[in-house]
């Protein structure tokens, strides 16, 4: 047999060969459904590809022009293929957004990859006009009351998933648009959440690291895509001071499909940072955070099948918060308390929720002491409010969103004074709030919302704010 025919017979024997698999990826195989099946395939191809590359070297003799243009064709498919397969081991090409094991949806992201890595965030921003300028301080205690603009945070969700059971996912936030040298009135870059988990059984898995505390609404869930308004609800960043993260470690898993839960032990609050405005700035956060004491915090939530959209739940934390310090020449233990409870109901195109969280601290009356200013034994917070998606009566076939909505808060982070101490009015607080959520697509949003708030000790000042939120 001449050079020629062996050759014109090699390459028919491998067209034919490879003939099923380059048709089937030509009209597009059915994409794999496990990681397993996706090795599989690369495999396979890659093995193909080899064989086919191979065959031609070792051709003596050029081959009639058709074929190899042929061969030359299929490679080319077979390798862009190859690539694709891989790309998709890492980032799939298709995400569900859907809020998983306590996180967001963007940030759950990672647990829907084959394995290795998921990128995700998540951005917000906003212009505030405040009604009535006066010089007074908004809600945070920090930026006076002027109009500003503000883009309050970019944020990069990075996880990596090394097996099937043990994963890692962060992430990282960038406030205020510049750290300010290190000034947080300007902005700084934190890391919010950073922790590894491992999965063991649906009843009891772990997870390690600087967590997320699962308490409220916001905590664990602050995309703005999924919350109503610019701002965040005053109750939970206050009385519950979100965003509140903790070294720690603990369980979270189903008891029930209906029926789940988060307990951790984390590094306890520093007393010495309370304040009449609560236990903000108590926080830890890991960053070189006192541990001389320790905490406990807990959450259970209840969804109940035979009501599709209902959630019922709560959480409590208790922890000393005295880090082993002298307050007024006085050790404290500080044991810190705070339990809240919640519901929210989600059909159709309403959505409500209400939540009410009720907090106490012990040894009040020598932190007063040692700090100047009356800071509250008992603290609470509660709040209500209901949306409603109307789009529907506007364009009966759309996929976009409009809601109005109405929220009412209700504070007080002095609802009861140590004995010797003077209460402070101001910090007994109301708030009324309407506004608009609207969205073009599911991940971007748009708000509008007028808030009036005022308090026992006279009343603050109102804004408007006007911005937009995103996820990725």
């Amino acid at each position: 047999m001449n050079t020629h025919k062996l050759l014109g017979s090699t390459l028919f024997s491998t067209f034919f060969a490879l003939s099923p698999l380059a048709e089937a990826v030509e009209n597009e195989l059915k994409k794999p459904q496990t990681m397993e099946d996706m090795w599989q395939i690369i495999q396979a191809q890659q093995q193909q590809i080899n064989a086919m590359k191979q065959k031609l070297e070792q051709a003596s003799a050029p081959p009639p022009t058709d074929q190899v243009q042929t061969l030359e064709r299929k490679t080319s498919v077979l390798t862009e293929e190859v690539e694709k397969l891989r790309t998709e081991l890492v980032i799939p090409e298709t995400i569900e957004y859907k809020s998983q094991y306590g996180l967001g949806p963007a940030a759950s992201k990672v647990y829907q990859v084959g394995k290795g890595l998921s990128i995700g965030g998540y951005g917000e921003g906003n212009y505030q006009n405040v009604v009535g300028n006066n010089g007074g301080r908004n809600d945070d205690g920090q930026r006076k009351n002027t109009d500003n603009t503000d883009l309050e945070r970019i944020v990069l969700y990075a996880g990596y998933k090394f097996t099937d059971n043990i994963l890692f996912n962060s992430e990282i936030e960038f406030e205020h648009a510049t750290t300010g040298e290190g000034n947080e009135e300007e902005g700084e870059v934190s890391v919010e959440f950073a922790a590894l988990d491992f999965f063991i059984d649906p009843l009891a898995n772990i997870r390690a690291g600087l967590v997320l505390m699962p308490m409220g609404f916001i905590n664990p869930i602050h995309e703005p895509p999924f919350f109503f308004g610019n701002q965040r609800p005053l109750v939970e960043r206050v009385i519950i001071p979100a965003t509140w993260r903790e070294a720690g470690v603990g369980l979270f898993g189903q008891i029930t499909p209906d029926l789940t839960y988060t307990a951790y032990v984390v590094s306890g609050l520093d007393a010495e940072e309370f304040s009449s405005d609560g236990i903000r700035a108590g926080r830890g956060g890991a960053s070189q955070a006192k541990a001389e004491s320790f905490a406990f915090v807990g959450r259970m939530d209840y969804t109940p099948s035979s009501v599709p959209g209902l959630m019922v739940g709560g959480s409590a934390y208790a922890g000393n918060a005295g880090q082993n310090q002298t307050f007024a020449g006085r050790k404290a233990d500080v044991l810190t308390q705070l339990y809240e409870a919640h519901v929210q109901w989600k059909y159709r195109g309403l959505e409500f929720r209400t939540l009410g969280s009720y907090g106490h601290i012990d040894d009040a009356g020598i932190l007063s002491a040692a700090k100047g200013e009356t800071i509250g034994e008992d603290n609470f917070g509660w709040y209500s409010e209901l949306g409603y998606d109307i789009m529907p009566f506007i364009l009966s076939d759309s996929s976009q969103y409009l809601a109005p909505f109405f929220r009412y808060e209700k504070l007080d982070t002095i609802a009861n004074a140590p004995s010797g101490f003077s209460d402070d009015a101001s910090k007994n607080q109301r708030v009324f709030q309407v506004g608009l959520n609207y969205k073009p697509i599911p991940n971007v949003v748009i708000k509008a919302d007028y808030r009036n708030r005022d308090s026992k000790g006279g009343d603050l000042p109102d804004d408007f704010n006007l911005g937009f939120g995103f996820i990725f």
